[in-house]
């Protein structure tokens, strides 16, 4: 099988496509037939050999997916070959076939499409866990969301929404502006200006939650857009770390609340992977959730899709099609 391989740490260069032996199903797992991959910034952490997510070398990148079970191993009761699956937190995933553990598999319901689930795998689940576990939206709350053209920007938005939230986008272009608008934005704005948008939609008062994927550039701002015991949620960083932070301030700016969260401890149960999988999945089914691609590449494109990504130049969920 064909599979994108990083042998050395690097810029996108160093995705190379090779011919891989195929994978077993061991027990407890599956083989499957890689329709889409998705891909994420933490992807391009890892090629550039950040060290919160670097790995031994050689190896596959891309940790989120969709296709059709080949292969059943020993043990595995809940699926058979044909069922169509997706999964997110699997190492290897850019590649024609791919063996995940079976618990880690969710089944796609009929009504939605592999890509779309693939598509919503990490970043649908990211959006779901942070407007409804780590910040749970009430409505009326003014809620920040940073890079809301983006793949979690765009489908967080969304859910601000469904929950009854006022949302204050940020966007850097007029035409993600207006993406941000279709997904329901009550208030779009700049980066620049977005503490000074939300003092005058809240009569100064300030953001329940900022949701920001951002990190070093917005970090400041966003602590200054909070209301009183507001919260920070910071799950990103795409552009770059954010530098110690002396506690005080928090103190200082109305007891406000910081937190780091990451997906992996937000679906740690089977049950929470399937709860969070499946609210998503029928939201797509009824219309509910519009999933955007932003744009698919065949396996030997997987670096004009990281550079793509990186330069903030696409909007939406970005995949790559192996097969």
């Amino acid at each position: 099988m064909r599979a994108v391989v990083v042998r050395k740490h690097g810029g996108p260069a160093v995705l190379e496509v090779s011919d891989r032996d195929a994978p077993h199903a061991g027990p407890g797992q599956l083989v499957v037939d890689v329709e889409a991959a998705g891909v994420n910034f933490m992807d391009i952490y890892q090629r550039q050999g950040n060290p919160h997510y670097v790995g031994d070398l050689p190896y596959v990148p891309g940790a989120e997916g969709a296709g059709t079970v080949a292969t059943v191993g020993p043990g595995v009761t809940d699926f058979t070959e044909g069922d169509m699956v997706a999964w997110t937190g699997v190492p290897g995933s850019y590649a024609e076939q791919v063996a995940i553990p079976a618990d880690r598999a969710v089944p796609i319901p009929d009504g939605v499409a592999p890509r779309l689930a693939a598509a919503v795998m990490l970043q649908g689940m990211t959006a779901h866990y942070l407007a409804n576990s780590t910040y749970p939206v009430a409505a009326g709350d003014p809620v920040v969301v940073h890079a809301a053209a983006g793949g979690v920007g765009l489908l967080l938005t969304q859910m601000v929404k469904m929950r009854g939230g006022i949302a204050v986008a940020t966007t850097s272009t007029a035409d993600k502006a207006e993406l941000a608008r279709h997904a329901g934005a009550d208030h779009v704005t700049d980066y620049e200006d977005f503490a000074t948008v939300v003092r005058e939609v809240t009569d100064g008062v300030g953001a329940a939650v900022v949701y920001d994927g951002v990190g070093r550039a917005t970090f400041d701002e966003s602590l200054s857009a909070l209301r009183p015991r507001g919260y920070m949620v910071l799950y990103g960083a795409a552009s770059g770390p954010v530098p110690p932070l002396e506690l005080q301030r928090l103190a200082g700016g109305g007891s406000l609340f910081v937190t780091r969260p990451t997906l992996v401890h937000y679906i740690a149960s089977r049950d929470e992977l399937l709860s969070r999988a499946n609210d998503l999945f029928s939201w797509i089914a009824r219309g509910q959730l519009e999933v955007r691609i932003g744009g698919t590449y065949p396996l030997d494109g997987a670096a004009r899709a990281h550079d793509d990504l990186a330069s903030r130049r696409t909007t939406g969920k970005l995949l790559l099609l192996p097969r």
